[in-house]
């Protein structure tokens, strides 16, 4: 039997500090695992969820988008803890009925945290609350279907929003951009503006595609692995068997990140006698600690050192044939780099410039090198010309397009890849437009939409009449949090296609809708044809089915492609030209169109059908070609750029905890980090904290400072912590409310999550609520 929902919410005042580990997973997962699976969704659904959880003919993990071999065996236990966690979650047997929504008026609720709304279950009927109530009340999927195309078709498309989370499905998501071009407009802001947008941004123009260059079998020939601003041991934990086997084989690791995580020094893989007795596999043996933002100062010393290298011993390290026959803007380059401010490095970076050297002389070495990145690279203002610094490394070398080689950009989201390749973009290029037009016999629309930075601004402004989000929280996902939600709740209409209750529910439109949906691993069973599966692509640009077998916990719950299609038969009509009843009947039919539309699918419904799956083309992996406006790839030059606090402030950045999925909580536990019972915490350096004259466990309110602005986070607890002096960290999304919406990523506007200047103030003790922002 599952154990009810927690009824208690969270009391920051039962903060538990403990010192960090030194590495990840082990027994211990392995019991966390069973013990949230077993309290959430009981004994039977749990195992019977675990032994199809990223297996051939299984459900795809709806945590992150790391890749399973295609090559070889796949172990019994393919997932880790929170991919556990994040299957307890959606396989709970919790339920949200009408009497819940009866029992809880919306003032209570807004009162809530995020933890405390996600542990009550799964949704299980439609739900709406109109201007003036108090409640939500049961709808009719009818009259649900029915209201938005009422709100849609009395407004103009450039008021409308269709947001999409990453879990959204290929299938799902070609449908919901069609959905969005059909009514006219491109706004399809996704949880991608506000992750690795700038790894698009960076990639495209350099080597002609948004995505990586390396596959899972990669890993086994490289001769040197970066892991730069993540966390594998709680982000991506499955990474943590490539990369121990990698330094098994003789290959070097090195970590570059602000806070030293566990998963950086020692794995315990649950899967063999070792671990589960206690021994850890190495990981990295190098451990650079960077400041926040100080990534292209080091990138730009390696570029310098690489040529320092290649004038004493010529020939040796650059790969001069290829940057010749496939690169342009090498001099340029090469000229920028031949001097360099050792100085000014030393202070971005907070390294010495013999630990720089000294990673740097592996690099120089390596034959074989990939770069793998993550958020603590995409979200500060300067991630685009950092991330092309990467480039500018992997070109010089010739990196691209050989075993052991190239750029891994980890995604976080286990179909957020996909999504975009789906069309899920507020730019999308001409090309794909004039597919969808002639697969259809519609007429997209070509001005650009709104990104999920765009449409803060747009509910700020009162200019979204429409809202509606396939999956996700945006409301906690983004920057400005509390302008974001006072948005949000002028909106004529918001609608929430949800699996659980979230934050996002809570702070609607002035008429809301809950649309709840089937998840990963439910069955999918309710068409004429019988049972259907749907696919998603997973870091490595993989397309795979996903078909999961759990009874659903409500018989009223739909499919999202056929929440999709029966939102777009109502407000399109049935004169509309695209026939969205035979894509929810069959999804073969989606499948199809795909084919006809989007490059590299051909004949998508028997290759996704294949054992493994099929592989996207990549023209730096595949052929070591670039789909470049000038057809080879660029090497860029940036200006030196580190990110710097005035007197008595730091650079904070945002980090999940070890207990999270982005703004999903499964519990209070960060154990890696050895924080428990709290969230509003702030990671400080111990000698900061002495210099700013602060106390460990102190209370303190944080203002963040940005162009002439002030943001406002009240009541944290400061935690002495070992992470980069001047650099401070704090949960996401609780910091969000202090990132002002202009800091961005310039060029992908990315809010700049890792990039908030901050000064702490003693919490004022004036009466008010806690959750504040």
């Amino acid at each position: 039997m599952h154990r009810p929902a927690p009824t208690q919410d969270i009391n920051e005042d039962d903060l538990k500090v403990t010192e960090p580990k030194r590495s990840a997973a082990g027994v211990k997962a392995v019991m966390v695992s069973l013990e949230r699976g077993f309290a959430a969704a009981g004994v039977s659904r749990t195992v019977r969820s675990m032994l199809r959880i990223n297996q051939r003919g299984g459900f795809d993990c709806p945590g992150c988008a790391w890749p399973e071999s295609i090559t070889g065996a796949r172990k019994p236990a393919e997932f880790c803890e929170n991919g556990a966690k994040a299957i307890a979650e959606e396989a709970s047997a919790r339920t949200v009925t009408p009497e819940w929504w009866a029992k809880h008026p919306i003032s209570v609720l807004r009162e809530k945290t995020e933890y405390w709304l996600g542990s009550q279950g799964r949704i299980t009927e439609p739900m709406i609350i109109r201007e003036g109530e108090s409640h939500y009340t049961p709808i009719t999927w009818a009259q649900a279907f029915a209201t938005i195309a009422e709100h849609t078709n009395a407004t103009t498309p450039d008021k409308c929003v269709f947001y999409t989370s990453g879990r959204t499905a290929n299938e799902t998501a070609f449908m919901y951009q069609l959905l969005a071009r059909s009514v006219g407009t491109n706004n399809l802001p996704d949880c991608s503006n506000m992750c690795h947008e700038s790894s698009g941004s960076a990639l495209n123009p350099t080597i002609g595609i948004g995505k990586g260059t390396v596959s899972l079998e990669d890993f086994e020939h490289a001769e040197l692995i970066f892991v730069i601003g993540q966390n594998p041991g709680t982000n991506h934990p499955r990474m943590l068997s490539a990369l121990a086997d990698a330094r098994k084989r003789g290959a070097h690791v090195v970590a570059v990140n602000p806070l030293p995580e566990a998963g950086f020094f020692g794995f315990k893989d649950p899967q063999t006698v070792g671990g589960m007795l206690g021994h850890h596999d190495d990981i990295s043996d190098h451990f650079l600690q960077i400041k926040v933002g100080g990534d292209l100062a080091l990138f730009q010393a390696f570029g310098h050192l690489i040529f320092e290298a290649e004038d004493k011993k010529p020939g040796t390290v650059i790969d001069a044939a290829f940057i010749d026959s496939m690169t342009d803007g090498y001099a340029a380059y090469k000229e920028a780099r031949s001097t360099l401010d050792w100085e000014a490095t030393e202070e971005a970076t907070g390294l010495t410039r013999a630990e720089i050297t000294t990673v740097a002389n592996l690099l120089i070495k390596s034959k074989a090198s990939i770069f793998c990145w993550a958020l603590g690279l995409t979200q500060q203002p300067h991630s685009v010309p950092t991330l092309k610094e990467i480039i500018n490394l992997l070109l010089v070398q010739g990196n691209f397009g050989k075993p052991g080689a190239g750029a891994c950009p980890v995604r976080g989201h286990s179909n957020v890849q996909g999504d975009r390749t789906m069309g899920i973009w507020e730019k999308p290029g001409e090309a794909l437009l004039a597919s969808l037009d002639a697969e259809f016999n519609i007429t997209s629309p070509r001005a650009h939409g709104y990104d999920s930075t765009d449409a803060l601004d747009a509910f700020e402004q009162d200019t979204v009449d429409v809202f509606v989000s396939m999956g996700g929280n945006f409301a906690l996902a983004n920057s400005e949090t509390e302008i974001l939600e006072a948005g949000m709740q002028r909106a004529k209409l918001t609608v929430h296609i949800s699996t659980k209750p979230n934050r996002s529910h809570v702070v609607h439109g002035r008429t809301s809708l809950i649309l709840p949906t089937l998840g990963r691993t439910d069955r999918d069973d309710k068409h004429p044809g019988g049972a259907q599966f749907l696919s998603v692509e997973d870091s490595m640009s993989v397309v795979h089915s996903t078909q999961g077998r759990l009874t659903p916990v409500s018989e009223h719950l739909l499919a999202e492609p056929v929440i999709v299609g029966r939102m777009a038969q109502a407000i399109l009509g049935d004169e509309h030209p695209v026939d969205w009843k035979s894509m929810t009947e069959d999804y073969d039919v989606i499948r199809d169109h795909i084919s006809r539309v989007l490059p590299g699918f051909e004949d998508f419904n028997k290759r996704v059908r294949g054992r493994n799956g099929f592989v996207l083309p990549n023209p730096p992996r595949d052929t070591r070609s670039f789909a470049t406006d000038i057809g080879k790839g660029r090497f860029t030059v940036s200006p030196f750029e580190a990110l710097s606090a005035p007197a008595g402030h730091l650079i904070l950045q945002t980090m999940r905890s070890h207990d999270q999925y982005n703004t999903t909580f499964y519990g209070l536990d960060d154990r890696y980090r050895g924080i428990k019972n709290g969230r509003r915490v702030i990671l400080i350096n111990p000698d900061d904290l002495n210099e700013l004259g602060l106390e460990d466990k102190a209370l303190v309110d944080v203002i963040s400072t940005f162009g002439g602005t002030e943001r406002r986070a009240n009541r944290f607890r400061l935690v002495s912590y070992p992470t980069a002096k001047g650099c401070a960290a704090a949960y996401y999304p609780e910091a969000n409310a202090l990132v002002h919406r202009d800091l961005v990523a310039r060029e992908s506007n990315t809010p700049g999550f890792k990039a908030m200047t901050v000064r702490f103030v003693p919490h004022e003790l004036a009466p008010g609520p806690t959750l504040d922002s």
